[in-house]
């Protein structure tokens, strides 16, 4: 049996250790976000001949991550697939790339296939088009800004800090009752818990952050974490929708305080939602960075 331990807050150091270094940008990979949806996921994680290997518990199904780390991959893989079979579970790996799904076959070759949803494909942008929002297809936000800017003098960008945070919650109840439907009430209600869970730790989880105030109020709000040394994370945006440029201009403004280092902004994905899709895409991304499904193949 692989000792698997439930994460917690105080394993940040540790499972950064293996994450920060390795060059795969999947948004799961930011411990802001390991550590605020295990409350769904059940997250657990051990480190095993050098490997970080992490599992989730979601509905009753058994999920895994691709292992990270150095060594023999073949072992590790091995490892949580017997891991699976001791709990009388289906063997599945999610958020393999396309790089990690080569990873796969070059160490267990034809054991495995694959499957892509294209709702959990990550929009990974340059960061220095964000700052920029130079060229013709990104006008429209621009436009956006400068509307903002227009309509509302007395404004302010500041870092988000502790102090903030209970005036941030109370924006995102706001954002809530004026924006959940039936279909999408439970995901909201999650997101909030995981948002919650978050900011209320967010100088142990070295979260950064950025607060839109307009009127001496604060009208959005936006944080996030690194992915790896060259990738940042956007975990949460919510702006208050009845201020033209809000989601805009505090997209901005957090891109251009996000440390230069980080060549590659990821928002994560669309979860088939059009509106969502849509917005995402005008940001015109790098990269729509697709995740497999990996399953024993039919005759393992």
């Amino acid at each position: 049996m692989i000792p698997f331990k439930n994460i917690t807050i105080d394993d940040k150091r540790i499972v950064q250790s293996f994450t920060i270094k390795q060059w795969r940008r999947n948004c799961e990979l930011s411990f802001a976000n390991l550590f605020s949806w295990s409350f769904m996921y059940g997250t657990q994680y051990a480190i095993v001949n050098d490997f970080l290997l992490m599992r989730f518990f979601y509905k009753n199904e058994l999920v895994y991550m691709m292992p990270i780390g150095e060594g023999n991959l073949r072992h590790a893989l091995i490892a949580i697939i017997d891991d699976a079979k001791s709990l009388q579970k289906p063997f599945r790996i999610e958020g393999a790339c396309k790089n990690m799904c080569s990873e796969l076959e070059e160490a267990m070759p034809k054991t495995f296939k694959y499957s892509v949803n294209r709702k959990y494909s990550d929009y990974i942008y340059l960061r220095e088009n964000l700052v920029t929002l130079k060229g013709k297809k990104l006008q429209s936000k621009r436009n956006f800004i400068n509307r903002f800017l227009k309509n509302n003098d007395n404004y302010e960008y500041k870092i988000l800090t502790p102090d903030l945070v209970g005036e941030c919650i109370e924006l995102e109840k706001s954002w809530y009752n004026e924006n959940v439907t039936a279909e999408e009430q439970e995901a909201l209600s999650d997101e909030r818990t995981a948002l919650t869970l978050a900011i209320n730790n967010m100088k142990a989880l070295d979260l950064l952050g950025g607060v839109l105030f307009v009127n001496g109020k604060i009208r959005a709000f936006t944080y996030g974490n690194p992915i790896n040394y060259e990738t940042f994370d956007v975990c949460i945006e919510k702006a208050d929708r009845n201020i033209e440029g809000a989601y805009a201009m505090i997209n901005n403004l957090f891109v251009k305080h996000i440390p230069e280092r980080y060549i590659y902004i990821n928002r994560e994905e669309d979860l088939d939602i059009p509106g969502l899709r849509k917005a995402k895409l005008s940001y015109q991304p790098e990269m729509i960075l697709e995740k497999h499904r990996v399953q024993l193949a039919d005759n393992n």
